[in-house]
């Protein structure tokens, strides 16, 4: 037999006394349990169409673009001095063979040029600068860079400043904020 508290509403068989708050269940009627109605049928319905959901872009200009350059710039002044350092101490400090070290420093620098704007943009969309800045390479749909992206954006560049550096100059002026570099390779840099 069901019993119900009066002080609480605690529903149970067969208790002298409420668990719930103590109260004594004697003088407590029996009550019927309470039947609930089923939950209504709903119509099969076809599965549902995702649409994308525009997202306001926030694209980054050429000045916060410009800081982030010189801050890439200041990072690989340093690795190539450290790379220079240990050219330099591995030839005993002599000149004797410096043409054989300076050669193999400027093509290991050049290379570390190349393979940090590279794969910083490939694998997280962001050089050193640009984390540093809050702003991110991203593809025209807003995803990650491809590695052709990638390697097509950093050589992009150096069109970008051989037209007087204009190309750099289109991010200042376009409307969407997109460099020469980014027009060629199909990305837009945008704020975080």
């Amino acid at each position: 037999m069901l019993v119900t508290c009066e002080r609480c509403g605690w529903q149970g068989e067969n208790a002298r006394y409420c668990s719930r708050c103590g109260a004594d269940l004697a003088s407590s009627s029996p009550v019927a349990p309470r039947v609930f109605p089923p939950p209504p049928i709903m119509p099969a319905s076809p599965a549902p169409v995702f649409t994308p959901v525009a997202t306001a872009l926030r694209p980054a200009g050429f000045w916060i673009r410009f800081v982030a350059v010189m801050i890439d710039g200041v990072v690989l002044i340093i690795a190539q001095g450290l790379l220079f350092s240990v050219g330099w101490m591995l030839s005993g400090g002599s000149t004797n063979n410096g043409l054989a070290v300076k050669t193999a420093v400027n093509f290991f620098g050049t290379l570390i040029g190349a393979a940090y704007g590279i794969f910083f943009h490939w694998l997280w969309g962001q050089t050193i600068g640009k984390m540093a800045l809050q702003i991110k390479v991203v593809s025209m749909d807003g995803g990650p860079l491809s590695f052709g992206q990638a390697v097509g954006r950093y050589f992009a560049t150096f069109l970008s400043a051989l037209i007087l550096c204009i190309g750099f100059i289109m991010a200042g002026i376009r409307s969407d904020k997109r460099a020469l570099h980014d027009l060629l390779a199909g990305t837009r840099v945008e704020r975080l």
